[in-house]
């Protein structure tokens, strides 16, 4: 009883310094299943992939419809805008339990073996579960990105993405990916 208590309160915290700082955290998810399941998370990758505990084992989880910059492959340096993407993420995500949301549109499994879902994160005592992929687009950590057929929120985070364009945030801000 305790630790939810001190999540909701985290939570609540999380939230409250958001918006402090400008970020849209009105978005939520209103058809929670009843039997929903909630993970650990164990560590963010980067800001379109993390890794959370289920059933026992750690499973990579790739957030779907999003894509954001590269910062952890060995072949490339890291793209711009990518560790701000990665910090986000880790700010929306450490220190949660995460429900996860599978689209029967969509492979399971992509080809690197990482499961295919949406993340949310809890509800507190002012908002809904927040849908993590639609935020982290919303606030121009990522952009809209469909593989090869339309997922379930595609047009959600095509909005999301346009909104984020139209109000310059993160990596649509002018100079934000200026080359030098």
């Amino acid at each position: 009883m305790f630790r939810k208590y001190l999540l909701q309160l985290l939570a609540l915290g999380l939230v409250a310094l958001l918006a402090v700082l400008g970020y849209d955290v009105s978005l939520v998810e209103e058809d929670v299943p009843s039997d929903a399941k909630w993970y650990p998370l164990v560590r963010v990758i980067d800001g379109d992939t993390f890794i959370s505990l289920i059933d026992g084992e750690e499973v990579r989880v790739r957030l779907i419809g999003i894509d954001t910059p590269e910062t952890v492959d060995p072949r490339e340096p890291a793209q711009c805008f990518g560790a701000e993407a990665t910090v986000a993420a880790i700010n929306i995500l450490e220190g949660q339990l995460v429900r996860l949301e599978t689209d029967p549109s969509q492979d399971t499994y992509d080809a690197y073996g990482r499961l295919l879902a949406y993340a949310y994160v809890p509800a507190s005592p002012v908002r809904s579960d927040i849908m993590v992929n639609e935020y982290l687009i919303r606030e121009g950590f990522g952009h809209e990105y469909t593989l090869s057929v339309p997922y379930r929120y595609q047009q959600r985070f095509r909005e999301a993405q346009a909104e984020a364009r139209a109000r310059e945030r993160g990596l649509w801000a002018d100079g934000a990916c200026a080359s030098g």
